[in-house]
């Protein structure tokens, strides 16, 4: 029992001509009490207020014999601080027993509940609106012109830096690729080659062709109009059917790279 009520007044009528070293013996008593649950022989009560001196042996003796009784077993005993705990005792079985009672009315009405036609089973796990969306589709299925390996080795790369795969990020790729005049599969790989997350056509140039590199210093440097210009007719066409290079020329590019 860690807590007691104190009555001031009580106790300065009782303890009125104490001393300061008997009040403080009295006080130390009374704490271990409720503490402790129990009463003191004389010598527990010595150790329990850590008396040392002879004065404060001697404090302790005068207490014990002003508002103590002693018991036939060599306890000293305080009726007020016995009726009190007592009291707190029988509050405390009581409770105990009232939370039984309780628990045991409340599993036998979840035994006999009787189960609507809408309530899930028992063992069912509910399904609540903060469950995550699934991706498994976006995951497995590749877009229309890309292959299965590339589309695995894409994921595998985006989920290892963390980078969601969804169809808006797809749609970004897809919409840089044809700025760079290649195809999703292409950039998909590319992106695979190069540990990038994302794709940008400003980032392949490069990578174009001679017939569009052709183009492109023709158009900056013949001032004249196409339809004028019979040698630059014949490049816009080979622009026009200028394709991307083929995935194995390009990997094994990357791998001479490489080793360079």
């Amino acid at each position: 029992m860690h807590y007691y009520k104190r009555n001031l007044g009580d106790y300065a009528k009782k303890t009125g001509r104490l001393t300061m070293l008997q009040h403080g013996a009295y006080t130390l008593l009374i704490d271990s009490c409720y503490d402790r649950e129990k009463f003191p022989t004389l010598e527990q009560a010595i150790e329990w207020t850590w008396a040392s001196t002879e004065a404060e042996i001697e404090a302790v003796k005068f207490v014990l014999s002003r508002f103590f009784t002693l018991g036939k077993d060599g306890e000293y005993v305080q009726e007020r601080i016995l009726a009190e705990l007592l009291d707190y005792h029988s509050k405390a079985d009581k409770n105990k027993t009232i939370a039984i009672e309780r628990e045991a009315k409340r599993r036998e009405n979840r035994t006999n509940r009787a189960q609507t036609v809408d309530e899930s089973p028992p063992n069912h796990k509910p399904i609540t609106n903060n469950h995550k969306p699934s991706n498994t589709a976006t995951a497995v299925a590749p877009p229309d012109g890309v292959s299965q390996s590339v589309w695995n080795d894409f994921v595998k790369q985006r989920k290892a830096k963390k980078a969601p795969v969804s169809d808006t990020v797809i749609t970004k790729i897809r919409n840089q690729a044809e700025k760079a005049g290649w195809s999703l599969e292409d950039a998909l790989a590319e992106i695979c080659a190069r540990g990038w997350t994302g794709f940008n056509a400003d980032w392949v140039k490069e990578k174009q062709t001679f017939a569009q590199q052709a183009a492109d210093v023709a158009r900056t440097t013949v001032p004249i109009a196409p339809n004028h210009d019979a040698a630059l007719k014949e490049i816009e066409a080979d622009l026009k059917r200028a394709v991307p290079m083929p995935k194995n020329i390009r990997e094994q590019i990357n791998a001479v790279l490489k080793k360079a």
